[in-house]
């Protein structure tokens, strides 16, 4: 799903060729970080505690990409050294800050590496934070979803005429010639099917959420059939962002009983 996760390139993944043997010569867990073009922003209380045009995307074998912020860019004297450490064998010893503004502090809401590893990307002088510590980010002026995104992972949302057959619990409760096909990094084709091709009667409504930084917010719902209920079998994306917007009020299944045929 990115660069050293998933079936990424640098994740050792099983599938697809490289024209020389990365693997004789690449260290087994790998970091790469790479310089943003955009402008990030943080905020506390409606105060921004740090605003740059300078950030540095991190990616590690097994992890997500994280942000990792010039110390000159957060607002001075907020970030209290911390007597927390930690010590990773790729990077070193990590150093950590509480955040205190306006008398309030998150303890431990960022860590830096003053000294990092030899062979370790340069990341004296940059601080990382828990994103979560933080009540809101801003990548330019658009509210952070889930978490940053990574350049490398891709969403392609295709107008299909493919012949979809959705069947839970091997009943038929979806099929249509124009799903809309969504490709994405790392990820298995899903294909969204219309309002107007569904059995709309077995649907049940669900309070699960879930936030894709890359697709938006999915909403999901129960399907009924034959005296039994799936839990959070479909899902839709009833505003998705631009990279999803063709699957807009379109439902996906996945799941327990559940099978989705595809053909031409």
């Amino acid at each position: 799903m990115s660069l050293t996760l998933g079936t990424g390139p640098l994740a050792r993944p099983s599938q697809g060729r490289l024209n020389a043997d990365l693997w004789s010569v690449a260290p087994a867990h790998a970091l790469f970080l790479h310089p943003l073009q955009e402008r990030i922003r943080g905020e506390v209380g409606g105060q921004t505690v740090v605003d740059t045009t300078d950030a540095q995307l991190l990616h590690e074998t097994g992890l997500m990409p994280r942000w990792y912020l010039p110390l000159a860019d957060v607002t001075p004297s907020i970030l209290r050294p911390s007597l927390a450490r930690t010590t990773c064998p790729f990077k070193g010893e990590a150093s950590y800050w509480h955040l205190e503004l306006d008398g309030h502090r998150l303890e431990d809401a960022a860590w830096s590496y003053p000294d990092p590893l030899p062979g370790c990307p340069p990341l004296a002088g940059l601080v990382s934070f828990y994103l979560e510590h933080l009540d809101a980010w801003y990548v330019e002026d658009e509210k952070l979803l889930g978490h940053p995104r990574d350049p490398f992972h891709r969403v392609d949302a295709r107008r299909s005429s493919r012949h979809v057959v959705v069947r839970v619990g091997g009943v038929v409760i979806a099929e249509t010639r124009s799903p809309i096909a969504v490709f994405e990094t790392g990820l298995p084709v899903r294909y969204y099917v219309p309002e107007a091709d569904v059995r709309r009667e077995v649907f049940e409504p669900s309070e699960t959420v879930t936030v894709c930084p890359y697709k938006g917010v999915a909403n999901y719902e129960h399907v009924a059939v034959a005296g039994q209920r799936y839990d959070d079998v479909a899902w839709c994306y009833r505003e998705p962002l631009l990279e999803a917007l063709p699957a807009a009020g379109h439902r996906s299944f996945d799941g327990e009983g559940v099978d989705v045929a595809a053909s031409t």
